[in-house]
């Protein structure tokens, strides 16, 4: 870490074969056993400057706790073209600003695709023997294997077929421009399912999932609880609560999730 950059300015990190520079940004504060660090893992094309990440970045502030969050490349201020981006690509960048930036233990928080990729941060983390790095998850409106579940499934034929033979679909989004979907991102997503069996964490998950999301539908998460059969789990259920979940009274759910657990 370079901790004469300003808080205000992203420290950048390179990853892969290829020297992706990852932008992350650190609000300094104490990582312990009684206050543990808080890593941010954003959905899929969103970024770390999103009111979620921010709102936990001045929690972090206020209360003197390290707060890590960073954009996945193609994303916000990182480098590269986001259609190259797959889930093992991002997932990989998640570990290695875990390793890079975080000491201790840490409370993963991770929103929408965050979530999938918090799911196998936890899995790689158990690969090394180092699952007591993790104090606990927190899952906003997690999308597991959507690139699956909740994309593939659901397209219909000629999409699907244009996938496969032009190597990308323009997907309208009512977020902004049309979303590049790319046959590599399905493809890679496949190896990086969950759900299709019971695993465990090793640490405590809360879950956060409106029911009125339409992006991702609620049984989504249940499926998920389903799964993590030996973790603590609560799953809270948000009547009025949307994908986003950034109402005030949401952030304030996100905030109480991590203090529970850490």
């Amino acid at each position: 870490m370079n901790a004469e950059i300003p808080a205000s300015e992203p420290q950048f990190l390179s990853v892969g074969e290829e020297e992706r520079r990852i932008a992350v940004r650190v609000t300094p504060g104490v990582s312990t056993e009684a206050a543990p660090g808080v890593v941010w893992c954003g959905g899929f094309l969103s970024d770390m400057k999103g009111t979620k990440a921010q709102h936990l970045a001045q929690w972090g502030e206020a209360g003197g706790r390290q707060v890590v969050r960073f954009d996945y490349s193609g994303h916000g201020e990182s480098g590269g073209a986001f259609e190259q981006g797959t889930i093992s690509r991002w997932a990989a960048e998640a570990l290695a600003v875990f390793e890079v930036f975080t000491s201790g233990p840490q409370i993963v928080v991770g929103s929408s695709m965050g979530g999938w990729v918090a799911l196998l941060l936890a899995r790689a983390l158990a690969a090394r023997g180092e699952s007591h790095r993790l104090r606990g998850l927190v899952l906003l409106a997690p999308a597991p294997d959507f690139t699956e579940e909740l994309m593939w499934k659901a397209m219909p034929d000629d999409v699907r077929a244009a996938i496969l033979h032009d190597g990308k679909w323009l997907r309208p989004s009512e977020y902004g421009a049309a979303q590049p979907i790319t046959r590599a991102l399905i493809e890679d997503g496949r190896q990086n399912l969950v759900l299709g069996a019971p695993f465990s964490v090793g640490c405590p998950v809360r879950i956060l999932q409106g029911v009125a999301d339409a992006d991702v539908p609620w049984r989504h998460a249940l499926r998920l609880v389903t799964c993590l059969a030996e973790d603590d789990v609560v799953l809270t259920l948000i009547k009025d609560g949307d994908h986003r979940l950034s109402r005030p009274e949401d952030l304030a759910r996100m905030i109480a999730a991590v203090e529970e657990v850490g």
